[in-house]
């Protein structure tokens, strides 16, 4: 008893970590029609038209796959939704094309050189799409039966039985294909696939005929026809893997355990090379196709000089992906150097990249962004609360405003209200600073803190140490 209650709990436990709410979460694509004319209002995009609208050409370009080492960066004032519309470019591509996130300052703490880290993020950004044939055993699971001893011992035997719409057989199972089948959780109405030469078993969804088993099914639920014709047959498998992940494989004896921990280390340019040129004859030979994918750099102004002299050259590499940075810093010094340039990025790599500007948001457009933010958080706020709470947002930013929904709908379920009102919000706002009114209270208070220099209002420029 208590082990099934254990159980439930794990499964309790990874569904709430698998739904957990992101700051961009509720982003599912770039919001474009298919003349990439952007929607005013889609996919949890608001605004940002003409940077929506380049970036929908930017993804025709990324999906023609024939243009590579382009480099984009999209500049604007913190909160102007730069990394929602490289996370919608992302959703819009699909899970096919690789795209690799990182942050401009993540190279600085890892345990290899600042180029080795730049060349392992470029090259998952590559993706290699693998062709080979395969015999499989494809159609709906009508039984499983799995007989174990009598007496608990001795080898388990099962028989399954499977049917496409034009015949159906039953099949003897060994001890392998056994575990398969418990690990893959099949049972009746799911249509799987078996391959025949490894074994392995794939689940492809329910059975549309049992589609009326269940009351309710969870989002990730997917319903297929039954498969038609025979049971077995040769089909043309794809694999899609990255440059990186070959590399990994390659680069030691048990490389593909190294995928799984992190650990890759620094990779020698030999194995790199004999990969390179193990996969144009691939290409030569039309077993595999590349992929060029996205490699998406936020607060890019964080990579020193060292990192953009590497970036020019990796730019004009054949299997280089699209280089997109983000960036909200005006003309600042570039890292590494005493030389100030636009956006701390060196005028030589500008040169390289087209810019998409972003604006700040409308009021209207934050009210309705705010609004998107509460039904993602499933907060149910009233009128005059969504009202107040976008005067907060035009007058402080964007960002403290999404804070205060959370808070502000604990305080609504502390008085065991279903609804946000107009006093929760003015509460939290009470309760918590924004950035203005932290400053105010700070000078007003900075005799009695610790440190003061006595500044005043004189501004700081923000130093960060090489």
């Amino acid at each position: 008893m208590a082990s099934i209650a254990a159980a439930q709990v794990q499964e309790v436990r990874s569904i709430t970590r698998i739904e957990r709410i992101g700051a961009h979460s509720h982003i599912r694509g770039l919001g474009l029609d298919d003349s990439l004319e952007p929607r005013a209002v889609s996919q949890g995009m608001v605004g940002q038209k003409m940077a929506r609208k380049a970036a929908g050409v930017i993804l025709q370009m990324i999906r023609e796959g024939k243009i590579a080492g382009r480099a984009v960066l999209l500049a604007g004032q913190p909160g102007t939704g730069k990394t929602a519309i490289a996370m919608g470019l992302a959703q819009a591509l699909g899970p096919d094309t690789p795209f690799t996130s990182m942050a401009g300052s993540e190279i600085f703490s890892l345990e290899m050189s600042k180029t080795e880290a730049l060349t392992q993020a470029i090259r998952k950004s590559i993706g290699i799409r693998i062709k080979e044939e395969s015999e499989i055993i494809e159609g709906e699971v009508v039984e499983v039966v799995v007989e174990r001893a009598a007496g608990g011992g001795g080898a388990r035997v099962g028989r399954l039985t499977l049917k496409t719409t034009d015949m159906e057989t039953n099949y003897d199972m060994g001890a392998k294909m056994i575990d398969s089948l418990l690990k893959e959780k099949v049972q009746a109405g799911d249509v799987i696939t078996i391959d025949k030469a490894t074994g392995k078993i794939n689940k492809l969804g329910r059975s549309f005929a049992r589609a009326r088993d269940y009351d309710a099914t969870g989002q990730q639920a997917r319903f297929v026809q039954c498969p038609e014709g025979e049971l077995q047959k040769r089909k043309e498998v794809v694999h899609t893997v990255t440059l990186h992940e070959i590399d990994v494989i390659n680069s030691r004896t048990h490389g593909f355990l190294a995928l799984f921990s992190g650990d890759t280390g620094e990779i020698k340019s030999e194995i790199r090379e004999q990969i390179n040129s193990k996969v144009a004859e691939w290409r030569e030979e039309g077993k595999a196709e590349m992929i060029p994918g996205v490699l998406f750099i936020d607060e890019a102004h964080m990579l020193d000089i060292e990192c953009f002299s590497y970036l020019n050259r990796a730019l004009e590499s054949e299997t280089a992906p699209v280089v997109i940075m983000a960036t909200n810093r005006g003309i600042t010094r570039i890292r590494g150097t005493n030389y100030k340039s636009p956006h701390g990025i060196p005028l030589d790599l500008l040169d390289r990249m087209i810019i998409v500007p972003t604006s700040p948001y409308s009021h209207q457009e934050l009210r309705e962004i705010l609004n998107i933010r509460c039904e993602e958080e499933d907060c149910q706020m009233s009128g005059d609360a969504l009202t107040v709470l976008t005067r907060v947002a035009t007058e402080t930013s964007l960002r403290y405003a999404i804070q205060l929904i959370t808070t502000a709908s604990l305080v609504a379920k502390r008085r065991k209200a279903n609804e946000v009102s107009m006093e929760d919000v003015k509460k939290v706002y009470s309760l918590f600073l924004d950035e203005h009114r932290s400053e105010q209270f700070l000078k007003e208070y900075q005799d009695e803190f610790m440190f003061n220099d006595g500044a005043g209002d004189a501004p700081q420029l923000m130093e960060v140490s090489q």
